[in-house]
């Protein structure tokens, strides 16, 4: 069966050029899909598919992410948000979104529908709910590993072609088939001035932060959320692998929210738009409102 076509723009957001990938038709109600890190907007390509209503997908490549400007030095998380917000001016204007976040998306996406209520009539996480506790984190540790790991180039892995790592794919996820796993290799990817193929992500993404994840903060943004949330949690993802075996702070985040379902998604890894792009399509078709 063949893919629905996606098309893609570029415009202007805060100063960086920004791919913009569509699906569906302009005058169909319209939803923001976000994906997460080491990702770009054509790993919703499966969910698109799926979709049985006329949707319009208004996907974007982060910056520093797939075809969008690549900044080729550290990155300030925060920008993200405004990233966003931006975005929702542009393609929504005054009417509240619809947000569909994956990952590193749905955090991005909860903490603005924290931050601006009145910006999301609708949120769904997928499996995401933060990273584990840090109680204890060594902010000066953190900062000095900040410090010493941008003095040096930081490098993604290289592969010869396309079959290369499509195989990759398949080994660090066994639930991708051939199809799909050479179908992402492409869309995810891009041929370096040397002919070998490496992920769409700038190899500064990987630096980590220098300010340590505070899960009360994140909390406390949820908490003002006024929008209802579906959170869609695969059964081996990594909600689970963080918070399966401390179900008091799996109940203290869900409680963060005041409007939630939790669903969750079965035999599925982190990556279930990938895994399970049909039960997500039926969840989300089940929850968005179209009008």
């Amino acid at each position: 069966m063949p893919h629905i076509p996606s098309r893609t723009e570029t415009i202007s957001v805060r100063g960086l050029n920004y791919c913009i990938r569509h699906w569906g038709p302009p005058d169909a109600p319209a939803v923001f899909f976000l994906h997460g890190w080491m990702d770009t907007s054509a790993t919703f390509q499966f969910v698109a598919d799926a979709l049985k209503q006329s949707w319009h997908i208004i996907a974007p490549d982060w910056r520093g992410y797939g075809a969008s400007e690549w900044l080729s030095r550290p990155y300030w998380f925060h920008e993200y948000y405004a990233d966003l917000d931006c975005l929702l001016d542009h393609y929504s204007g005054d009417k509240p979104a619809r947000v569909v976040g994956h990952s590193m998306g749905a955090n991005i996406a909860s903490m603005i529908a924290g931050v601006r209520p009145e910006r999301i009539a609708q949120l769904v996480m997928l499996d995401f709910l933060g990273l584990k506790p840090q109680n204890h984190a060594d902010v000066p540790a953190a900062m000095a590993s900040w410090l010493n790991a941008i003095q040096e180039q930081p490098q993604l892995r290289t592969y010869p072609d396309h079959a290369s790592l499509a195989r990759r794919l398949m080994a660090t996820n066994p639930r991708l088939d051939e199809k799909k796993a050479a179908f992402l290799s492409r869309a995810v990817s891009r041929i370096r001035l040397d002919g070998h193929v490496e992920m769409a992500c700038d190899p500064w993404h990987k630096i980590p932060s220098p300010m340590p994840y505070r899960a009360e903060d994140a909390k406390a943004t949820w908490r003002r959320i006024e929008a209802p949330v579906l959170m869609l949690i695969a059964d081996q993802g990594y909600v689970h692998q963080r918070f399966g075996e401390d179900p008091e702070e799996f109940r203290s985040r869900i409680e963060s929210f005041s409007n939630v379902q939790v669903v969750t998604i079965s035999d599925s890894g982190h990556n279930v738009q990938h895994d399970q792009p049909e039960q997500i399509a039926k969840a989300l078709e089940g929850f968005l409102v179209s009008d």
